[in-house]
């Protein structure tokens, strides 16, 4: 039986019992509060697989496991920091007052939980908004990160993987509600726990042990510059006189860069190519004879922003630095506490106990997921730079340096063909998990929080379920459309802006809801406005995502790459991620306009806070 026999046999068996799992949660669907928060009654294991499967997806393994193929093992900081902040804090701070607080305003969404403490319809209605426009582009990361796989592994179209994937998933959250999310995510989680520990004794394995594969990479750099002064003289004989080391290399990475057009050029726009450029062809030949010539190109480029090696932090101050720091690590690890699909996790379990036992089932989780992903990640450089893997490190040894195609890459390469079958199934189950969530959250921002509850003020749970069913095709259209538009590398940094724009439109609020009961209705939506506003307006015109790309709408409408070019008391700020401005603003803002603004009412806070305060259980 052949490999895609196989693969394809794995696949059916596993969306038979996803469809079982779904079919379950629709069955025990009988109430509006079953379809949103899955009738408060889950298990905390169900729970603590639900959100670490929620929340690590296909984004964090192929888009950031990719990214860490570049910056290193530096990536590994935001492990910590999505365990310290998106598992204990989350949990034991934020995650219980968001429950009792949720049960007791019998709030079934998180814009409701904020729209019902501030009594107001227009935060609940802007939030779900806010969610309902910008969430298809996280979506549409995690959608591109099982596609790629899927193109790589059964030689799919990608317009194919994206659109069957997006229908699977869509079929048993459309029908089972969060209950059908939550069963299957449990499924998915355990999949993805055993496939990545697998992962990760396969590559410590073919690098030969643990202490040898980090000694392998560490001396990557060094041995890139020795095998370019080996290949030295042979450049030397084709390139112009006179030129220095230096020179000769930059000569012929120029060269090689120019070599890289003819990849779509016709037979007679290569013939006119190569006459324009004689030496081209003398290049092309070095670099096929000498693939490993490639490893000195990636490593100069890359130092450039700030490189100094995989086992190393990138130069302070420089671009790498920038995105690595305020957009992978800190943009992620502090927007996980203001994600709408995670923060809904809490008000599912039906005390504080069944968090405290979540805690250690989600840390493990998380550590073995992201540890594991990232750890490989960088350690694929060491794999791919060996002669008999092509003698290039990872980012020269996939398509265009497309850091999304790495992980699958290394995946199909580098591991037995029955890992692939497992493995299959943890990108299936990671992409699942987090989109079968997106799409839920999607539904009920506008079945929930506009229809019934928001800016639409309607009634009746047969219409919020219809509404929000049709909520979730919407953001299904809207996400698959994205997939399409959206550059290639882009899944790290598409869910880092996500991450980032929640942190500085939600978190303020969010801490003042469930903390200050001197937080007023007007500081919380001066608050939403303006982080919403600031962050929007830094990432359309001033952030270059992966510090390369132009910022999008200042490319557009006033043809610069970003309104800040130089730098500002020393700092780069187009590199700076938008959280970084914006979380603070919006902090500000909250504090100053609750302060100068009239308390709610005493009624009110007494409904608000009674029993969340005094730990009582309801």
């Amino acid at each position: 039986m052949n490999s895609v026999m196989t693969l394809s046999i794995v696949a059916i068996l596993y969306l038979c019992a996803v469809a079982y799992l779904g079919f379950r949660g629709y069955k025990s669907t009988r109430s509006t509060a079953d379809y949103l928060v899955a009738g408060r009654k889950a298990h905390p294991v169900v729970m603590a697989l639900s959100y670490g499967a929620t929340f690590i997806s296909t984004s964090a393994i192929v888009g950031f496991g990719g990214a860490a193929a570049v910056f290193g093992m530096g990536v590994l900081w935001l492990t910590v920091l999505n365990i310290f902040l998106g598992i204990f804090i989350a949990f034991a701070v934020f995650g219980k007052r968001t429950r009792r607080m949720g049960l007791h305003l019998q709030a079934h969404t998180f814009p409701e939980l904020l729209g019902r403490r501030f009594n107001s319809r227009f935060i609940q209605g802007f939030c779900g908004l806010i969610i309902l426009v910008f969430m298809p582009l996280y979506a549409s990361a995690v959608l591109i990160g099982i596609a790629r796989y899927i193109e790589s592994t059964f030689a799919v179209d990608f317009m194919v993987a994206v659109t069957v994937s997006s229908l699977v998933v869509a079929g048993y959250v459309i029908a089972g509600g969060l209950k059908g999310v939550m069963y299957t995510d449990a499924l998915q989680g355990a999949i993805m726990f055993v496939g990545m520990f697998f992962l990760l004794v396969y590559t410590y394995a073919q690098l030969g042990g643990v202490v040898t594969a980090h000694e392998k990479l560490d001396q990557l750099p060094q041995e890139a510059s020795e095998q370019w002064a080996a290949i030295l003289p042979e450049v030397r004989s084709i390139a112009p006189e006179g030129l220095d080391d230096a020179a000769v290399f930059g000569w012929f990475a120029g060269m090689a860069e120019e070599l890289k057009k003819t990849a779509t050029m016709t037979d007679e726009q290569k013939a006119a190519f190569f006459a324009d450029l004689p030496q081209a062809k003398a290049v092309g030949g070095i670099l096929k004879a000498h693939p490993e010539a490639a490893n000195k190109m990636v490593v100069a480029k890359l130092s450039k922003g700030g490189f100094q090696g995989w086992t190393r932090m990138p130069k302070a101050g420089s671009s790498m630095f920038y995105v690595l720091i305020t957009s992978i690590i800190m943009g992620v690890g502090v927007g996980v506490l203001a994600q709408p699909q995670l923060a809904v996790r809490f008000m599912t379990v039906k005390s504080d106990q069944e968090l405290n036992r979540a805690i250690l089932v989600g840390s493990i989780f998380i550590l073995s997921m992201t540890g594991v992903a990232f750890t490989v990640g960088a350690l694929s450089n060491a794999w791919f730079f060996l002669p008999v893997n092509g003698g290039k490190v990872s980012v020269a040894s996939v398509p265009g340096g497309n850091i999304d195609l790495i992980i699958p890459a290394f995946i199909n390469s580098a591991l037995p063909k029955w890992f692939g079958a497992v493995f299959m199934l943890t990108l299936l189950s990671a992409a699942m998990s987090t989109l079968s969530s997106q799409f839920h959250t999607m539904g009920t921002a506008i079945g929930r929080d506009f229809f019934e509850k928001g800016l639409l003020g309607s009634s009746g749970q047969t219409g919020t379920v219809m509404i929000t069913r049709m909520g979730i095709v919407l953001g299904l259209i809207a996400t698959v459309i994205l997939c399409f538009v959206l550059p290639e590398g882009i899944i790290a940094a598409a869910t880092a802006i996500f991450f980032g724009l929640c942190a500085a439109a939600f978190l303020p609020s969010f801490a003042g809801a469930l903390f200050w009961r001197r937080m007023t209705k007007a500081g919380a939506v001066a608050s939403i406005c303006t982080g919403f506003g600031f962050g929007f307006f830094w990432i359309m015109f001033i952030q270059m995502p992966k510090a390369a790309l132009p910022a999008f709408l200042a490319n557009l409408l006033l043809g610069k790459p970003t309104l800040l070019p130089d730098p500002i008391l020393g700092i780069q700020w187009n590199w700076v991620e938008a959280l970084f401005v914006a979380l603070p603003v919006s902090a500000v803002v909250a504090v100053v306009v609750s302060l100068m603004t009239r308390p709610e009412s005493d009624a009110h806070l007494a409904w608000c806070f009674d029993g969340v305060r005094n730990g009582v259980k309801k």
